[in-house]
């Protein structure tokens, strides 16, 4: 079973997901392989928090993680990597084409109304919408995207949207990605105290609630800016 890629923006529920993975006996998971290299190639001005820490945790060799870690077998037969899109720099693509691969999307206007809680004034690069859609045509392009998957329609609808992805990824949907225990795991980064405190207080996908996400300035050009490539990714999204 090829390893599986879901490829996410920030502060989407992305460790949500990776945490439904993780309940499946068949599945082994990984958070942010590809985080260490994004930080030690990235020009980006944002402060991460845990730099330091993210750096001495991980390989910091993009090519290394790949070949050493995403392309190899595990002690399970499915493996699924949690990644952030963003952190496709100074790589070679073409390992997604020897894997399964999702996007997952969420509204621009909720991905920038959290991320400046922890690291103010974003750019478009440290979104990665517009990452996503070049991502999105180059895996359509090799026919190894599997799915997209709006955060809306996931929370609207868990067991609907899992059983349709599993359909697409060719696995079986099991009633145990739909709940689990409260608190972190061990496969969580050493960043998981300055990110995951809703996670980790959470025992399954949270209840959808609409929500306004009002933005001023910088920001909600940003927003602006962002929203048609998420269009453009929504017109491609699964549904249940």
């Amino acid at each position: 079973m090829p390893a599986i890629n879901l490829w996410s923006s920030p502060r989407n529920i992305s460790t949500a997901f990776m945490y439904s993975f993780a309940q499946r006996s068949d599945t082994a998971v990984f958070d942010e392989p590809l985080y260490a290299h994004y930080l030690k190639h990235t020009t980006s001005e944002a402060q991460h928090p845990a730099t330091a820490e993210v750096l001495a945790s991980q390989n910091n060799n993009g090519e290394q993680v790949v070949n050493e870690l995403i392309l190899q077998p595990q002690n399970k037969p499915i493996s699924l990597f949690k990644q952030m899109t963003h952190h496709l720099i100074h790589l070679d693509w073409s390992f997604m084409q020897h894997t399964l691969n999702v996007l997952l999307i969420r509204n621009p206007r909720a991905i920038i109304s959290s991320f400046t809680k922890v690291i103010p004034n974003p750019t478009i690069d440290d979104v990665g919408i517009a990452k996503q859609v070049k991502l999105m045509h180059y895996l359509q392009e090799h026919d190894v995207l599997q799915a997209i998957v709006d955060t809306t329609d996931l929370l609207q609808n868990p067991e609907g949207m899992l059983i349709r992805l599993c359909q697409k990824l060719d696995i079986p949907f099991y009633k145990e990605m739909l709940s689990w225990e409260a608190g972190p795991r061990p496969e969580d980064g050493v960043w998981a105290p300055y990110w995951y405190s809703n996670v980790h207080a959470s025992t399954g996908f949270a209840p959808y609630q609409p929500k306004k996400y009002p933005l001023e300035g910088a920001n909600e050009e940003l927003a602006q800016a962002c929203q048609p490539f998420y269009d453009q990714l929504y017109n491609y999204a699964l549904h249940p």
